[in-house]
Parts: C-alpha cells; structure tokens; sequence
C-alpha cells in the first residue's frame, strides 16, 4: 500500500461521513444505511472495480429517488424501509446481469446533458428543501413551491439560521483548501457550539441519537405483491445510477490516461449495491465530488478506498455520541455546499456555446423542478430519445461534388467550388439507413436524381435491416426503369454481406469501396452503354 493512497483514503474518509449523514436525511433513512453502504461499497469495489480514483457510496441523486419512492409507495414505515433494501437489491442483481449480458456499451443511454440537467436539478431541489430546516421555519409542504412560499410567510429563528448560515460560509471558504475535510471540520464545529451555546435550549432541532451499529446481515422480506410497485422507481434509480458513476469513472480515467471497461464496473458497483443490500445499506455508485475529492488528493492505487472505508468505520465508532449534538442547520449547510458545485453553470454555457442540446439539459432541470426527481428525470430522457429519433428519421442527404485538384468529394453546400461529375449525381445521407427513414431518405434521392448515373455513398451504414434492403432494392429498379444506373459507395463489409443473402448480385458488383471508385465505375458504364 503506498503512502499517497493512505494520505488520500483519510482525506476522502473526512467527505464520506458528513455526505453519509446529508444523504440519508435526504432519503429520510436512518443514517446507519449510509454509513454500511459507503464502508461495504468502498471496501468491495476496492476489490473488484478498475478506477484508481472512485469511491462508491450513497449519492445525492439515488438518495433523491429513494426518498421519491418511500414518498410514493403506500406502505407503511416499517415496510418501506424494507422496501428500499429491497430497491438496492434489484438494482445490484440488474447491474450483474446487465454485465453478464455484456450491456456496458449501453453507457450512453441517458445523455450527458439531460445527466448534466438532471444533476442541476435535484441540487436545485434538494437544497431549496434544505432552506426551512436552515432557517429554522419548520413545516412540511406536498411540493417544492408550496413549501418554500410556507418558509418564507413563517417566522425565522436566529439561533438556527445565524449557526447555520455561519457553518455554510465556513464550508465554502474551506472547500478552497482541498486538503482540508471541510465538512468534517464544520460538524465538529457545529456539535461545539450547540453545546457551548445550548441551542437547543433555544429551539434550534437537533438531528438526534445515531445508531451507526448496523443490523446485521439478512435479506429484504416483502411481499410478493409489493415487488411489481417497484420496478417504476428501480428502473430509473439504476439507469440513473450507472450513468452517474460512469460519467465519473471514465471522466476520471480519460484524464489520466487510465483503462476502464463498462462490463467489468458494471459488475463491480452490482457487487457493491448487492452487499449494501444484505447489509440493509442504501444504493451506491460513484460520486462525483468523492471521486473529484480521491483525485485531488492524489490517489494512486484502489487502496484509496480500502483506507476510507476502515477511516470512515473509525470515525463512525468515535463519534456517534457527539451526533446528538449537531444542529440540523448546520447538517442542513453541509448538504448544500456539498451539492453547490452541480449548480455551477458552466456546463450550460458550454452547451449554449456550442449551440449542440442545450434545450434538453435545461428541459431536464426544468422537469425536475417542476414534476419531482422521478417524473422529471423520465420526462428528460423520453425528449432526449424523441429527439435522437425525431434526427434519424429527418437526416439531410447532401449532394456531393469533387474537389479541384484532388480525388475527394465534399458536401456542395459547404464547398461551392467542388465539381459534380457529368451527367450523374452524388448523394449521402447524414445517417445511417434503417425502418424508420429509409423510405424518406431514398425517396429524396429518387426525386433529386439526374442524368444517367447516381452514385449513393453509404458511408453512414455499417449495416442494414431487412426494412433498409428492401427500399434501397425497389430504389435501384425505379431508377433502372427510369433510364438511371445507381452505383453504391463505400459500402460496408456487413452491408456486402446483406446484399448477397439477398442475391442482389447486380447492385452489389456495383458497389465500392469509395466515392471515387463509384463515380469512375459509373463514368466507365456510362462511356460503354
């Protein structure tokens, strides 16, 4: 074990557990889940993931689901928290099957801006939640508007948001110093003055006793019946999940120049929830701000995560009977510093900037904020699917001309200068041929085609679905019969392959590696007919 991963591991340790306490208030589950989770999850991703600098524990969007789905289930308390084992259970047992399955090249399935948007807007919402219990207002509200109007129509108490608003500053001027736990430092800062000052004698709440001792290890018992109610909220907590650490892992591993595969993390984070859930833990991925806080502190090995497990268990033993102690304001500062940095609009102007789905990671912030985690978040990913598909089924097909001087052939529209061959067009369609654009697609180049020759180049399509085949068939004997020689360029080894099941041996002798190949060939047909 090196000395630099030792460094790091008690650095991270000093994160885990305030982010441990901030997010099991957030799903509303006793805080002992966390903490199990993070120390198992660490512990068994050290020994089966590939990241050097990811930390695997309970994040603030699985905390966010949770809490949706305690919210919208109708059991009763003791049943819900069965329920949420049995939630982390599902979503360990699909991630093992999913890499079993060899499904890690699903990785994208979610977006990174409608991920980006999302992340914006569960801290959005998590931290205006924070804001009552800052302030010291109280109350409770259905929704986000409808308690924040209740905040702020209710009367503040000093001694909760002047404590707190101290601790919120302090966790934001020691977040500049990396090598500092920030967050620690401020809870232990917090538990000192409620006692020195006894600010609970003046109706400031207190998050109270803390058992940390888990339960010991058994499996969820519930009901046949209540296992179909989860699967609406399973579904997103794992796409969502797995997204999350993903972005993290390979992020991290980009920058560094390290090698990560997405089957072996997906095994590696299904071990990690399954063991949380045997342990009655909560779900566990790897978060950005643990992973970010391993990289900064100059992590080199997966010891990084060994070190923080057996640190945060330490601190855990030591201090469970100062926790009695901590204000919930200043529990309430921790949870939104921590979360400030998915608030910073730099990935939104990125986006504007580049002038590439802006709209969608602003759609999906908005969707979180207006319908709630769950139902925005599935909102967000619906429109991102629209979206891709709405561009696959409406490509643009570019007519294409020969640059002077040189055997490339480039979009005419961009390149005015660029040639068309005599008597024959050149056409390529901006995506890949299949069921759902194929008739449109062709049919535009069917309608655009003049002289004798056309020549489509299929660089788009590395394969082709029965749907596809038969379009482009039927496109080849309208044109035939209209006087017209289609040749295909670069055309695909599967696309060849296609084509010869289907004994298209006419249009595939007509087939080339490249446009100019195509376009000679059709020049050559031409000269001889």
């Amino acid at each position: 074990m090196k000395r630099a991963d030792v460094i790091a591991g008690l650095s991270v340790a000093g994160l885990l557990l305030p982010e441990a306490v901030a997010y099991a208030a957030i799903a509303g589950l006793p805080v002992a889940r966390a903490v199990a989770a993070a120390v198992i999850g660490c512990l068994v991703y050290a020994l089966a993931g590939q990241s050097r600098f990811a930390i695997v524990a309970p994040t603030s969007s699985s905390a966010a689901i949770i809490a949706a789905m305690l919210a919208g289930l109708p059991l009763a308390a003791e049943d819900k928290a069965v329920a949420a084992t049995a939630a982390v259970l599902v979503v360990g047992g699909l991630f093992v099957l999913a890499a079993a399955l060899r499904l890690g090249g699903l990785t994208s399935l979610i977006s990174r801006p409608v991920l980006r948007g999302f992340a914006f807007g569960i801290a959005v919402t998590i931290i205006l939640r924070q804001v009552p219990v800052l302030v010291g207002a109280g109350g409770q509200a259905d929704t986000l508007w409808a308690l924040l109007r209740a905040t702020f129509a209710a009367s503040w108490n000093p001694w909760s948001y002047g404590p707190g608003t101290a601790a919120l500053l302090a966790m934001l001027v020691l977040r500049q110093v990396r090598a500092l736990p920030g967050a620690l430092i401020v809870l232990a800062g917090g538990v000192a003055a409620s006692w020195g000052l006894n600010l609970a004698g003046h109706g400031v709440a207190m998050v109270g006793a803390i058992a940390f001792a888990p339960d010991g290890v058994s499996l969820p018992l519930l009901p046949r019946a209540e296992w179909s109610g989860l699967v609406p909220y399973v579904l997103p907590l794992a796409l969502i999940l797995f997204a999350e650490s993903w972005g993290t892992i390979n992020g991290l591993a980009v920058a560094h120049g390290d090698r990560v595969r997405p089957n072996r993390e997906l095994t590696a984070l299904g071990l990690a929830n399954l063991a949380s859930a045997l342990l009655k833990g909560m779900p566990v991925g790897a978060g950005f701000s643990a992973g970010s806080a391993a990289e900064a502190a100059g992590a080199k090995g997966r010891a990084t995560a060994m070190v923080a497990a057996v640190t945060l268990a330490a601190l855990v033993w030591a201090a469970a009977p100062l926790m009695a102690w901590l204000p919930a304001p200043v529990l309430a500062a921790v949870v939104i510093a921590v979360l400030a940095h998915a608030m910073h609009p730099a990935p939104f102007l990125r986006l504007w900037h580049l002038q590439r789905d802006f709209a969608i990671a602003v759609l999906a912030a908005v969707a979180v904020l207006a319908f709630g985690v769950l139902n925005g978040m599935l909102i967000a990913v619906a429109v991102s699917i629209a979206t891709l598909l709405r561009r696959l089924a409406t490509p643009r097909v570019a007519a294409l001309g020969q640059l002077p001087g040189s055997r490339a052939f480039v979009d005419l529209a961009r390149h005015p200068d660029a040639q068309v061959p005599d008597n024959m067009t050149v056409w390529r369609p901006s995506e890949p041929l299949f069921f759902g654009n194929a008739a449109a697609i062709l049919g535009q180049v069917r309608s655009a085609a003049r002289g004798r020759a056309l020549v489509l180049s299929l660089e788009e399509c590395f394969d082709l679905d029965s749907t596809a085949l038969d379009e482009l068939l039927a496109l080849d004997q309208m044109l035939a019969r209209a006087g017209v020689q289609m040749h295909l360029a670069r055309v695909h080894d599967h696309v060849r392959d296609v084509l010869a099941l289907a004994d298209a041996t006419g249009l595939l002798a007509r087939s080339r590696y490249s446009v100019d190949e195509a376009v000679i060939a059709a020049q050559a047909a031409l000269a001889v007919a």
